[in-house]
């Protein structure tokens, strides 16, 4: 299983991956951190661009033993992390690292992850109805058999923007009734009953699979603590790529770099200033989000979209923010 595993990692090319590369601008000597291994093609490619060093985390330690011969293959210059992006300041110190010129970050479920039906995350293919990406805790099927109707609406309608999350509840909690649901494709029917056609041509289960998987992998908080570390790790003239797949991602991402970009909401001058005012620590290099082109969307329609968002990290301290 093994051999075939690592021929579709090898397959998978990352979105937007000569935008990241740009926006990074790999050096020699330099430490960079690519906070979502996944199959790793964002690591290979910033070690490919310069004689450089890769900390690569990943929550998934499937993903992380896949890129062991990986790893092997960089002679020391690759080093794998198992564990949350959001932690990757503590997993870094650890290791002795305080600073690095470059980070990037792949939001969302892999293409890994969605192309094995015994993962769960996929509508298309039968599986057990699972979708964690460190393979313990509450799966998605503990949350459908258990949460009451009305949560289970508000999760829906929060996580996957969906506004027929009351219809999808309702009938989830009915068929549960007669059987646990235990698959995948199980689940997937049941929404597009409840749903019924689709006018966007997005499979109607879509937006329910990506509220379960966000709430099974708590991915939004994940994405405000990795910023956090992100922005107290990079050094001074350092850049930040993060890749995003939807619209809660990347309102999040956008939100934040504004922030500290100082292109916030500016305070009423009849208000008294903030004591602790939010520091500036970034520069935008790209104003709007960069987008795949029609050439990469044609070879990847799981491109169609990607945002890529990039700042650089200025001379600025985060005025005491951990």
């Amino acid at each position: 299983m093994a051999g075939p595993n690592r021929a579709l990692a090898r397959s998978h090319q990352p979105v937007l991956l000569a935008e990241v590369i740009a926006a990074l601008q790999p050096m020699d000597g330099a430490i960079y951190v690519d906070g979502t291994f996944g199959a790793g093609g964002y690591s290979r490619a910033i070690l490919e661009a310069a004689r450089c060093v890769v900390f690569a985390i990943d929550r998934d330690p499937i993903a992380i033993g896949e890129g062991r011969p990986m790893e092997t293959e960089f002679h020391g210059r690759l080093h794998l992390i198992e564990g949350r992006f959001g932690d990757l300041s503590e997993l870094l110190s650890r290791r002795g690292i305080t600073q690095v010129q470059g980070i990037a970050i792949d939001l969302g479920v892999s293409s890994m992850q969605i192309d094995r039906p015994e993962r769960g995350f996929s509508f298309r293919q039968d599986g057990p109805l699972d979708m964690r990406m460190e393979t313990k805790g509450p799966s998605a099927a503990e949350i459908v058999n258990r949460m009451a109707e009305r949560p289970l609406a508000d999760l829906i309608f929060t996580f996957g923007e969906e506004r027929k999350a009351r219809h999808v509840a309702k009938a989830i909690v009915a068929a549960r009734e007669i059987a646990p649901i235990a698959t995948t494709l199980q689940l997937a029917e049941i929404v597009r009953r409840a749903i019924g056609s689709a006018s966007d041509h997005i499979d109607p289960a879509t937006r329910t699979f990506q509220a379960l998987r966000i709430a099974v992998n708590d991915e939004l908080d994940e994405i405000d603590r990795g910023l956090m570390a992100a922005e107290k790790l990079i050094a001074p003239g350092g850049r930040l790529a993060v890749v995003s797949f939807h619209s809660l991602e990347d309102r999040k991402v956008k939100s934040f770099l504004r922030a500290r970009c100082g292109l916030g909401p500016k305070a009423s001058r009849h208000l008294p200033v903030p004591q602790h005012s939010q520091s500036i620590t970034f520069r935008l290099l790209s104003r709007n989000a960069l987008r795949p082109s029609e050439d990469e969307i044609a070879t990847n329609p799981r491109a169609r979209s990607a945002r890529l968002r990039i700042a650089e990290r200025i001379h600025s301290d985060t005025g005491g923010r951990s």
